[in-house]
């Protein structure tokens, strides 16, 4: 009787078990966002270990800026479905007071370089909206290094 009882116990736990919802992050559904873009659009990004992927246009000179770096840069930036969110020319700022993606994207540069960004929600706004940009969007940069001090 007893090992009737922990059998269907078992049998229980295992059903309930099957049942459970698989739990998927944010940065899983955003990676195989950029994954999708990038394949319908036939571009070759690199994925950078943090889930940025890029492509760099222009390297740019040897010296590349740091976190603590004050950058100018132009930008362009929008959304996965094209549309435009923000555009800025001779833009300057420190790199550490910008989001993450750009973080992490523009120090992969020397000034002159250009460089095309995907950035997970994660990376850049999370799930707070911002002006044109609802929560959760992954967002594409492409951005010019004029110059950079450190």
């Amino acid at each position: 009787m007893r090992t009737l009882f922990f059998s269907i116990l078992v049998v229980i736990m295992s059903i309930s078990a099957c049942k459970e919802k698989q739990v998927v992050n944010q940065d899983d559904i955003d990676k195989q966002k950029i994954i999708n873009y990038l394949e319908k659009n036939n571009i070759q990004a690199v994925e950078d270990p943090s889930g940025v992927f890029y492509v760099i246009g222009e390297p740019g000179g040897e010296a590349k800026p740091i976190l603590s770096s004050t950058v100018t840069v132009s930008y362009d930036g929008r959304l996965l479905d094209g549309h435009r969110f923000d555009k800025g020319e001779f833009f300057t700022s420190r790199l550490s007071s910008l989001i993450q993606g750009w973080q992490i994207g523009i120090t992969l540069i020397g000034e002159g370089g250009k460089i095309k960004l995907f950035i997970p929600s994660t990376l850049a706004y999370g799930n707070k909206s911002r002006p044109g940009i609802p929560a959760n969007s992954v967002l594409i940069f492409d951005v010019d290094l004029h110059y950079f001090s450190n």
